[in-house]
């Protein structure tokens, strides 16, 4: 495990100086066009099209890796990323951010399925689910503290975005300077999405609906804090909670869907998530606290959904299946993440800003029933049957 760990901490330096930026770029952006006056439409548009990019990027990033190979794809996507925040701040204008924020979700697709692969070569089957643990809380320490950078200087002042740019540049330094060499990719293989929804339905739709919920809350719940009065230290305190959340919930629930049928986990998640969503609803006419309260427990919840639902997908695949039936797995998730963010703006510009909370309900509601349903015509597998949770 240390002999494992010396050879990937690059990787894990490059990760988190990567999601601090990206993290706070997110945030910040959200933030900046609620300050403009931009509708909620246009600001939905504007933060679905990173989610957009992450799609395009995940069918294209595999050939540019085969091509030149990690360390120079890794280098040229986060320069490009990192020239792209900064011309955020040229001209504010809905088209332009749009156009940027595509750019940098489909970078960060293939940063993304650099560092990965990357560590899944470097790893055994014996050190596999502890490195993978690590790699994932790395992402949500550092994605928790880019939040917190957004109180450094005034949301609208150029500094935001050069500081997220200095950090996104500055994951390339561990990575270039790495003497572990890149994975040799294998040749792709073809694993088809209708075959995917016909072998697991409910993992299908509950990856759909994690992307869904991480797309709308990341994407408009800036928005949501900034039109309650949220000064940014409130505003990264709200969006730390729902981070921390998935943190410290994401363990547990991976373990109690390895002790019980997946199907009634991701059943109580989602009824949890909606129950939750509904309490925060209401609860900013409480106070802070209460509505802290409720978007820990809504973090918690919604955000484990993605992997627990690949877990029970898991479950019915063959072995020489799992790696393409991940990427189409993650391709919904994704296609999920571009559609939240514009459909919140449907119920945010019915409701106000506790729209936000009543659209996660409501798709929460949708996914308990649909999981319901499946309890009742599919076949369950024992526990023992299935395969391990991946962390």
């Amino acid at each position: 495990m240390r002999a494992v760990l010396v050879s990937v901490i690059a990787l894990f330096a490059g990760t988190g100086l990567l999601v601090l930026g990206n993290g706070l770029l997110g945030t910040l952006l959200g933030v900046r066009l609620s300050i403009q006056g931009a509708s909620t439409l246009v600001t939905g548009l504007v933060m679905s099209a990173y989610f957009a990019g992450l799609v395009a990027g995940a069918g294209f990033g595999y050939r540019l890796i085969r091509g030149v190979g990690h360390i120079r794809v890794f280098a040229a996507l986060a320069s490009i990323y990192s020239a792209a925040t900064l011309i955020h701040g040229l001209m504010e204008t809905p088209t332009l951010w749009a156009t940027l924020r595509f750019i940098q979700g489909f970078c960060a697709a293939g940063l993304y399925m650099c560092i990965e692969s990357w560590l899944n070569e470097k790893v055994t089957n014996t050190t596999r689910g502890a490195i993978l643990s690590l790699y994932m809380i790395t992402q949500y320490v550092a994605l928790g503290a880019g939040q917190y950078l957004l109180t450094l200087f005034d949301p609208t002042d150029f500094a935001q975005l050069a500081v997220a740019s200095v950090l996104v540049s500055m994951a390339l330094v561990p990575v270039a300077l790495s003497r572990t060499p890149g994975p040799a990719l294998p040749q792709p293989t073809v694993f088809g999405l209708r075959e995917l929804v016909g072998i697991s339905p409910l993992g299908v739709v509950g990856c759909l609906a994690g992307g869904v919920a991480g797309g709308a809350f990341y994407g408009m719940g800036p928005v949501y804090a900034q039109r309650l009065g949220f000064d940014t230290q409130t505003i990264a305190l709200f969006m730390v909670a729902a981070i921390a959340g998935g943190l410290l919930l994401q363990w547990p629930l991976g373990k109690l869907s390895d002790r019980f049928d997946r199907r009634h986990v991701i059943f109580a998640m989602a009824l949890g998530t909606g129950l939750a969503s509904l309490g925060a609803s209401f609860a900013d006419d409480v106070g802070l606290w209460p509505l802290i309260g409720a978007t820990l427990l809504f973090g918690g919840l919604a955000f484990p959904l993605y992997s627990i639902s690949v877990a029970h997908a898991n479950d019915y695949l063959d072995a020489s299946e799992l790696v393409p039936a991940s990427g189409g797995l993650l391709l919904f998730y994704s296609v999920g993440s571009t559609i939240g963010p514009i459909a919140t703006t449907v119920f945010m510009d019915t409701m106000g800003p506790d729209g936000l909370f009543l659209h996660l309900a409501v798709v929460s509601g949708l996914v308990a029933l649909f999981a319901l349903w499946r309890m009742r015509v599919g076949f369950s597998l024992a526990p023992e049957e299935g395969a391990p949770y991946p962390p």
